[in-house]
């Protein structure tokens, strides 16, 4: 591990075990005949497209979802066979090449209708009618149906829909609704001959509505090892536990002591009390890490939270080692992560930068080296 990090100044570790453990506990709760696709979509929410996609391949994933095209060429240049669906808005220019490639589309506009109807291709398209019945985002809306089915010239593939509100579970009355839509539109589809593959439940949907797995469910947060709302992880944390896969460090580059008075950063928003050891660290927001975390957010520094101080600069932050023994300059800083008996988790840091666990680790910087500890 040490030599893999040789020359960083920060890194990613992704812990394999994690994966696999999350991948496991979700395919214990779906049906033997029900298909998992795993969602590695937006650079596997900044795991690392390629290397998370492999290890769910090694793990039996049916399907991966990503948001692309693009996305989806490159895992098919990097051996990738499994079958692949773009969830978001594919480009006419781009029908051609998902054909060829064998990449799966999503289908949610008429617009998107009457391109592929212009198109002829040397293999068939594949793709999935996306319907809207709550979300009011992708997909057509219940008046669509017949509209939908006298459109069909493409056998489709797929049918599917996306919950809005799956994520509570004192709360399942608006999904139950969206669920007894979607079989209307399952029942449509039936009546005319088509049996495509059905899916319509993310990771909440996965875990409170059963009823709603049907021929494929789509996993995305949950692989990850975080629960896709605070309801839901009080609801099921005593009876089933994720992993979290990703962990982030950097390193000490420079200590100085500083007397009590001394300002801190940019516009010297900060202070000192009292005589102070401080340490600085080479990352910033340009890596992902949140300005709105100044002078409030934590790191662990030798199994120790050291406080932020002042600014969170576009590439260093500065930290408070006062009372920390064992810090020097190169010493291993955890920024999301365990260090001895301390940790800090990414919901705690989303919290204190008043944004969603979601948003947090899918700003990481995509440059920043990920290292897959398997």
């Amino acid at each position: 591990m040490k030599n893999a990090r040789n020359g960083l100044r920060t890194w990613i570790e992704v812990d394999c075990l994690a994966i696999e453990k999350n991948y496991k506990l979700f395919r214990s709760l779906i049906p033997s005949k029900t298909k998992l696709l795993a969602v590695v979509k937006s650079n596997a929410y900044d795991h690392g497209l390629v290397d998370f996609t492999k290890e769910l391949e090694r793990l039996g994933a049916d399907w991966f979802g990503v948001d692309s095209v693009v996305e989806a060429l490159t895992l098919r240049r990097e051996g990738i066979k499994i079958p692949i669906l773009v969830l978001g808005y594919t480009l006419p220019e781009k029908f051609k090449e998902a054909a060829a490639h064998d990449i799966s589309i999503t289908v949610s506009s008429f617009e998107t209708l009457k391109a592929l109807q212009k198109n002829h291709f040397p293999k068939p398209l594949k793709i999935h009618i996306k319907v809207d019945t709550g979300m009011h985002r992708q997909g057509f809306l219940p008046q669509d149906l017949p509209k939908v089915i006298s459109f069909l010239k493409i056998k489709p593939e797929g049918l599917y829909t996306h919950f809005a509100m799956a994520k509570n579970p004192a709360f399942p009355e608006y999904t139950r609704r969206q669920i007894a839509e979607f079989e209307q539109w399952r029942a449509a589809f039936t009546k005319i001959g088509l049996s495509p593959i059905y899916h319509a439940s993310a990771t909440a949907g996965v875990l409170i509505f059963p009823e709603a797995h049907f021929d494929m469910v789509r996993v995305g947060i949950g692989l990850y090892g975080l629960w896709p709302a605070k309801e839901i992880e009080s609801y099921f944390a005593s009876r089933l536990t994720l992993k979290p896969v990703l962990s982030w460090k950097t390193i000490i580059s420079e200590i100085k002591e500083l007397p009590k008075g001394a300002k801190i950063g940019y516009d010297c928003v900060e202070t000192l009390q009292k005589d102070s050891r401080m340490a600085v660290c080479p990352i910033g927001y340009w890596h992902g890490y949140p300005r709105a975390l100044s002078g409030i957010g934590f790191v662990l520094v030798n199994g120790q939270r050291a406080k932020i101080l002042g600014r969170v600069s576009m590439d260093m932050i500065i930290v408070d080692v006062s009372d920390i023994t064992g810090a020097k300059v190169g010493a291993e800083v955890v920024l999301i992560g365990k260090q001895g008996k301390e940790k800090i988790t990414v919901n705690e840091l989303a919290n204190l930068s008043d944004t969603s666990h979601y948003e947090f680790v899918t700003r990481i910087n995509p440059l920043i080296k990920r290292i897959y500890l398997c």
